[in-house]
């Protein structure tokens, strides 16, 4: 009975990291943005955007438009959430007109990761202006 209570509290224990590992630099998560958004402080155009982890542990994205020949790089905090999510897909908060990438969803994982707000977002919610939420849907190259 000791064991499988160890066992079991050793499992608990690397569950995060194992879903952690699931953004690794091979995955790429693509998806077809329809606005123009910001992200890193910078405003970037619609379009055709690819999403990979930067670092080992997925710290950092890198976010690529071939298309506008953009890329850049966002910081990101892992965040664990009750239920996995169902698809691959990219969040964003709209204040207005204006969008900003504001999180990036794992296929059956319960792991998301935040993306650092930015400046303009900020001086949104010190503004306390309305938000919405949209979702786009993504997958995997």
């Amino acid at each position: 009975m000791k064991k499988t209570t160890r066992m079991l509290a050793l499992v608990l224990t690397m569950l995060p990291l194992l879903a952690a590992a699931q953004l690794g630099r091979d995955t790429k998560i693509v998806t077809n943005v329809p606005f123009d958004f910001m992200v890193a402080n910078k405003s970037v155009s619609a379009g055709e955007w690819i999403l990979q982890s930067a670092s080992d542990g997925a710290r950092t994205l890198r976010l690529n438009n071939r298309d506008a020949g953009t890329s850049l790089f966002s910081g990101a905090s892992e965040q664990i959430s009750k239920q996995p999510a169902g698809t691959y897909a990219l969040v964003f908060h709209k204040y207005g007109d204006r969008y900003f990438l504001a999180a990036v969803k794992l296929a059956g994982s319960r792991t998301m990761y935040r993306i650092s707000e930015s400046k303009a977002e900020a001086e949104m919610i010190a503004r306390n202006q309305p938000a919405t939420e949209t979702i786009l849907l993504a997958s995997v190259k």
